[in-house]
């Protein structure tokens, strides 16, 4: 299937397929960028959590890492419908179906609870909002994260869990 891909890519032009890999590329380069890990993790770090589990962790992350968009969206209307009842980080590619992007500080911003949770996030107008925030390419570059995990597949790792832990809950 891959080959046969990249000969439809090459059969619309050669020119073509090499920007989508470009574009690939770039989506990479961009989730090192918002994925990067703390590589000098302390011991003493690390053995304050050698006793939880990854779901414990996963949990952990999840309740930090909202709580710090709570906090850097203060003030701010939902992003979908610009209600001021906002309580809720909602990502713009779910958590549950994009576990790669569920920590990812662009994909995840305030929303009320009407959209996030009776509207299904109300994407449209989500992505209306997002790019007003964060611009056009910034949205693309989400987009082709979403495509390069799609492709590879993506697992969250212990370490990555703890180095969202501490990077969220200072």
């Amino acid at each position: 299937i891959r080959h046969g891909f990249r000969l439809v890519w090459m059969w619309k032009g050669h020119n073509s397929f090499q920007r989508f890999r470009g574009k690939i590329q770039k989506a990479h380069i961009a989730n090192q960028d918002l994925h990067s890990t703390n590589n000098c993790m302390n011991a003493s770090t690390i053995s304050k959590y050698k006793t939880k589990s990854i779901p414990y962790l996963r949990k952990k992350a999840g309740e930090v890492f909202r709580a710090w968009i709570r906090k850097r969206d203060e003030g701010k209307p939902c992003i979908s419908c610009g209600s001021w009842n906002t309580s809720d980080a909602g990502h713009y590619y779910s958590a549950g179906n994009y576990p790669a992007l569920e920590f990812n500080e662009q994909n995840t911003n305030l929303q009320c609870r009407k959209c996030n949770r009776f509207l299904s996030g109300n994407l449209l107008e989500y992505r209306k909002g997002l790019i007003k925030k964060i611009g056009v390419e910034e949205v693309e570059k989400l987009d082709m994260l979403v495509a390069q995990y799609k492709q590879l597949g993506y697992k969250q790792d212990r370490f990555f869990l703890i180095d969202i832990i501490e990077k969220y809950s200072h």
